[in-house]
């Protein structure tokens, strides 16, 4: 259960590397569209955070109630914080429970309220790749905005230098 934890800490140090290389760029390019799972930066970093908010509650047994890009009318500073703080949160989270506890079946509710139940242990590892892959995205939607020095967020490199 430590690689969960580890996992999950690395994910929190990923989404900071991200975060802080995004507020160094033009707040424009947040909100510029470009062909992917969503059409900027901006909806990509609130996907991901709303995406924590949701498994960080179905992890805690808290049903959730509407996703976050459906509620949020913040700014993109909003989001850079917002996206670190559940990060934090769902790594302290992970960080905290006892080894018995990955293995418990959660059950819970999808969005379009089909019930569903998992193991704790699968439900985390598919969080932190979901940001992940989300985090590649960004990385692409940068570069195709002429942006070239995206920091590098793998867990090898987190390991490294851990």
């Amino acid at each position: 259960m430590k690689t969960f934890k580890d996992y999950s800490k690395s994910n929190l140090w990923a989404n900071t590397q991200i975060v802080n290389w995004l507020k160094t760029k033009p707040l424009e390019l947040m909100g510029r569209e470009m062909p992917s799972s969503f059409p900027t930066i901006r909806d990509t970093l609130l996907h991901i955070w709303g995406a924590e908010e949701i498994w960080l509650e179905r992890l805690q047994l808290i049903p959730p109630t509407t996703f976050l890009f459906q509620r949020f009318d913040g700014t993109v500073e909003d989001i850079f914080e917002g996206i670190l703080k559940k990060s934090e949160e769902f790594a302290a989270y992970v960080d905290a429970l006892p080894d018995a506890d990955f293995q418990e079946i959660c059950t819970f509710k999808l969005l379009n309220g089909t019930e569903d139940s998992r193991p704790r242990s699968k439900m985390i590892h598919h969080c932190m790749n979901h940001s992940t892959y989300h985090r590649g995205q960004i990385v692409t939607m940068a570069r195709n905005f002429g942006l070239t020095d995206p920091p590098s967020t793998d867990y090898m490199k987190y390991v490294r230098i851990k």
